[in-house]
């Protein structure tokens, strides 16, 4: 699937909280569409990479942010805010959720 097949509840609430954040880190979280068949296992997938980037040190972040290190501490909040809003979205049952197409 594409970024384009999410929900506008997901793609706001991950990929637009994200941007807020770094585009590196909308790469990370677009990238996980194409490995996914639907929009649960993209909300299952979004999750793992959370917790996985948590436990991430700064050498691995400064990977992940193409030599950039980013401010730790705002980067969990942002996190945070992304499980916070994945935790939102899975109440929202999906036929009363919005797509462009």
């Amino acid at each position: 699937m594409d970024t384009d097949d999410l929900s506008t509840e997901v793609y706001q609430g991950i990929i637009m909280e994200a941007e807020k954040f770094s585009r590196d880190l909308t790469l990370q979280f677009g990238i996980l569409s194409r490995h996914c068949k639907n929009e649960e296992e993209y909300l299952n997938m979004a999750s793992d990479l959370i917790s996985e980037l948590q436990t991430y040190g700064e050498e691995e972040l400064n990977d992940i942010f193409f030599g950039k290190l980013p401010d730790i501490e705002l980067l969990k909040l942002t996190l945070n805010r992304i499980i916070k809003n994945i935790a939102q979205i899975r109440e929202i049952p999906k036929d009363r959720r919005h797509y462009e197409f």
